[in-house]
């Protein structure tokens, strides 16, 4: 969450007006928010006393309890932070820029409730122990609570999916000194949850997984990555995605193990996501935009599968790990490390599940995401290609991919066709195998190549 930065007023203009939600001066009117308010607050009473109505008519309701939660010291004052997610709540509406924004954050409260209490009646949980008796100001908020809760609705945490979304709503308004505290409070906000014996910890990364994703599915800028699903017919793509399906599924089964094993909850998701980009999404599940970035919400939700291609990446490649020179000033690469990064004026980057290191501010970076192991799309390709533009003595061009044999390479070689650099497709491909003989295009990406380079 941290990672979100405050930006001037003509950027958000800028940004408003290529999603198509207008400019910062079509600021909703404040009824608009105020019935906003109202209609989250009836389908927040209703569904979550729904849920837990359903749940106390059941029999045996189960509680997933580790150990160790029962040394959770109960801190009474803890209700303080915990009840002050309904203020954060309640003021952002109030504080969106835009009637768009006013929607998009609308839609992220009310997806993440009905998703949320779905889980609960699915599968409900319950707290274990009772409370004990609480005074002052800290027992009148426990009463209030009580007025409308119940030791149910426990995974996911939707205190704590809340929290992730007010987080990435918040941050980027503060200003730099305020971001800090801020996540801090976050944080004592999560850890309300169990202090206060409202929750067990199952549910605090089951929440906050629920958070990413709908940030994640309803981003505040541009369009949503679901908006572009559409089944692939490409057979490369369905065996990969296939494969990570399975790896997910896999994961979810490890979970039910119960114990320890539920975290591999985290990768179950990660896994899917991944394969959701090989079936259905494309390289937009990682969420790269332009400049190289990858958005904090893909970066959490995809941690275990991003590890894991970083480390194949040097894995793969530590027999050749320096960037090859193709023509003079034209770089053939892996993901760089700092050093190699020191050589390059201008970086075109194929990989989607790599971000640029955030320490890197001065290089031009331009950023193509095409997924790993299949053929790019032929009009990305002749994108990227096209932003390697006139090589210029002095001005070197890096092209990289996470390995170095196969993205990159199919770039460099339609620039070499489009640019005279090579008679044709295969003698592109031949000059390249000279440089890196461990180049890997396959045929489906020679394919991409004749089409992007104008000789398909």
């Amino acid at each position: 969450m941290g990672h979100l930065h405050g930006v001037a007023r003509h950027s958000r203009e800028r940004r408003a007006a290529l999603s198509g939600a207008g400019t910062a001066s079509e600021k909703p009117p404040t009824l608009r928010a105020f019935a906003a308010l109202i209609g989250l607050g009836v389908v927040f009473y209703g569904s979550y006393g729904l849920a837990n109505w359903l749940a106390s008519l059941r029999s045996d309701v189960p509680s997933i309890v580790f150990g160790w939660e029962r040394s959770v010291p109960f801190l009474a004052w803890t209700i303080i932070p915990y009840w002050t997610t309904n203020l954060f709540y309640a003021a952002s509406l109030f504080l969106c820029r835009s009637a768009h924004e006013l929607r998009v954050h609308g839609l992220r409260l009310v997806f993440v409730q009905l998703i949320a209490v779905a889980c609960f009646v699915v599968f409900p949980l319950k707290f274990l122990w009772p409370k004990p008796p609480t005074f002052g100001v800290a027992g009148r908020l426990f009463d209030q609570l009580a007025g409308f809760d119940m030791p149910f609705n426990q995974a996911p945490s939707l205190h704590v999916a809340l929290t992730v979304i007010l987080a990435s709503f918040y941050l980027p308004r503060l200003p730099r000194w305020l971001r800090a505290p801020f996540l801090g409070w976050s944080l004592m906000v999560v850890l309300s949850t169990m202090t206060t014996w409202q929750h067990h910890f199952v549910d605090l990364p089951t929440g906050a997984l629920l958070g990413y994703l709908i940030v994640w599915a309803l981003p505040a800028e541009g369009r949503s990555p679901l908006a572009s699903m559409q089944l692939t017919v490409q057979p490369d793509r369905r065996r990969l995605g296939l494969r990570y399906a399975a790896g997910s599924a896999v994961s979810v089964l490890l979970a039910t193990l119960g114990g320890g094993w539920l975290w591999f909850l985290w990768p179950a998701v990660s896994l899917m996501l991944v394969a959701a980009a090989y079936l259905l999404i494309g390289p937009a599940v990682f969420g790269k935009s332009n400049e190289g970035r990858i958005g904090a919400a893909a970066r959490i939700l995809l941690a275990p599968y991003l590890m894991g291609a970083w480390i194949n990446s040097r894995l793969w490649t530590w027999r050749d790990p320096d960037p090859v020179e193709v023509v003079p000033d034209l770089w053939l690469s892996r993901f760089p490390a700092r050093a190699q990064l020191k050589r390059a004026g201008r970086v075109v980057d194929l990989t989607a599940e790599i971000s640029r290191p955030r320490w890197v501010e001065e290089t031009d970076w331009r950023s193509f995401p095409c997924l790993d192991l299949v053929a790019p799309d032929p009009q990305v390709l002749q994108n990227a290609a096209n932003a390697i533009g006139h090589v210029r003595p002095g001005e070197p061009v890096m092209v990289c991919c996470a390995l170095g044999y196969g993205r990159s390479a199919a770039t460099i070689a339609t620039w070499m066709v489009i640019n005279g650099k090579a008679d044709d497709v295969q003698d592109s491909v031949a000059q390249l195998r000279r440089k890196r003989p461990r180049l890997a295009i396959r045929p489906s990406q020679l394919a991409a190549i004749q089409v992007a380079s104008g000789r398909g």
